[in-house]
Parts: C-alpha cells; structure tokens; sequence
C-alpha cells in the first residue's frame, strides 16, 4: 500500500512539473519581445519613455535623434514599432523620416507631439500613422497606443510585406512606365505621373512582387483597410488609373485577385 501512495504521488507530481514547464513555454511563446524604436531629439524625455516602456515589458531597439539615423535604425534592425516625434530638429522631420519608414518598411508609427491642430494632422496623413500621443504622456495612454496599434497592425498585415532593397527600388511596369518603390513615384517617359493616394499604394501592392497574384482581399486590405473587398471599388480604381496613364499593366484574373506582368529593372 505505501508503495502505491509513493507511486502515485510521484506520477502526480510528475505531471505537475510537465504541465509546468509546458505553461512555462506558452508563456514565452505568446509574450514575445516586442521591440519599440524611439525617435525624440528630447534626450531626457526619450529615456523617461524609454523606462517607461521597460516597466511595462517592452524592449527597446534604440534611441535616435534624428530623422535619417531613425530610417536607418529601422532598416538594420526592423523594429516592430516607432514612437516618433514630430518636430525633429533636423533636416528630415519626423513626418518626412516617418513616411519613409512607413512606405519601405510597413512599420507602424505612433506619433509624439506637442501640437494637435488640424493644419499639423493633415500633414502626418501620408505615413497613415497607428495613433497620435501629446508630450507629456501618461504611461497608460502609451500602453493603450502601443497595445492598440500592434494589434491593429497584426489584423491588417498577417503577412509582412518584404523589406524593400535599395537595388530594386524601381520596378519596370512597362516600356515607358518606372515605378520608385521607395519615394511612391510613377515615371512616364522619365516625367512624374500625379498619383492619388490610393493609387500609390496600389502600384505599391502590385509592384511588391511583380508576376505573382495579389488577391482582391489583400488589396482592399492594403489600401483600405477592408478585409471584405467591395469589387465595384477596386474596379473603379484600376480603371481611373487606366485612363490617367493611358495604358492597363495590370491584369484580372479571375476570382482570384490582380496581377503586374512585368521584370524588376536595374535601373
């Protein structure tokens, strides 16, 4: 009998262990570092929200001050968020380094701020940024952005984009089209073509991977942010683009989604 009380205790105790280390793992699984970059010329201000950040589990990739030290941090080390101040005292403001951040490496921005009028809101529209934070902000408000926006992130883009390389950054629609993937400008004959917004961001979906099938629901995701497609929409679009440029590089396959036949140039 006592043979038989030690036998299942150790089986019990066993088990607790497994299921220990099994939770353990989960954790670490589900709780992965989530590395935030802050971008703020304010040096005593970024090591506070550096700190800050720490308490609450985040880890931080690194302090930049300037807007080109900012895009290259994220290029090397792609962060999974950027808190960036707009009033960078530098040549590239911190609209400027944000949007390129955004456009080459579909990483989320939170911008920080001292001012919220319309006329500075308006300007931040083009980098399409995940939340807007007025310095001094309290430590819940920047849990609450961060939170928010990765999670936002993760639901509208499940599949990161590739990172852009500098040596295929322009991308041969046609004979007489050149797509720059890296500043959102379309060359006709070697002169600028105005783009809408959301024509810039179709020629960057659709000059992503060139040849390959991007399917209607992640083109409205991209552009939209629908995850249910509105057919008539896109058709619109593709259309006026059409007419605008004077010539159809993309092709509709169908039930499937839309497709750019073309090479990466060397350009």
């Amino acid at each position: 009998m006592f043979k038989l009380i030690i036998s299942i205790i150790t089986k019990i105790h066993h088990r607790i262990i497994t299921k220990g280390k099994y939770l353990c793992k989960l954790i670490k699984v589900l709780s992965k570092e989530v590395d935030i970059l802050i971008v703020e010329d304010e040096i005593i201000l970024a090591m506070a929200i550096e700190l800050s950040l720490q308490e609450m589990d985040y880890n931080v990739s690194g302090i930049e001050t300037t807007g080109q030290d900012a895009i290259e941090h994220a290029k090397i080390h792609h962060p999974d968020i950027v808190l960036m101040d707009i009033n960078l005292k530098n040549s590239i403001s911190g609209i400027e380094a944000a949007t390129q951040i955004w456009k080459r490496f579909n990483i989320p921005i939170i911008f920080l701020t001292s001012y919220h009028d319309d006329k500075t809101m308006k300007e931040t529209l083009e980098c399409e940024p995940y939340g807007y934070l007025i310095k001094p902000c309290q430590d819940a408000d920047l849990k609450v952005a961060i939170t928010t926006a990765l999670h936002k992130h993760k639901y509208f883009f499940e599949n990161k984009s590739s990172l852009i390389d500098e040596e295929n950054q322009f991308v041969q629609v046609s004979k007489t089209l050149i797509f720059n993937r890296t500043t959102g400008v379309l060359y006709q004959d070697n002169k600028q073509i105005q783009l809408t917004k959301n024509e810039k961001k179709l020629f960057e979906i659709m000059t992503e991977k060139p040849g390959q099938i991007v399917p209607f629901h992640r083109i409205s995701t991209f552009i939209w942010r629908e995850p249910i497609y509105d057919m008539g929409k896109m058709r619109t679009l593709f259309y006026r683009l059409r007419l605008k440029i004077g010539t159809n590089p993309f092709e509709n396959i169908y039930e499937e989604g839309y497709k750019l036949t073309t090479v990466e140039s060397d350009v």
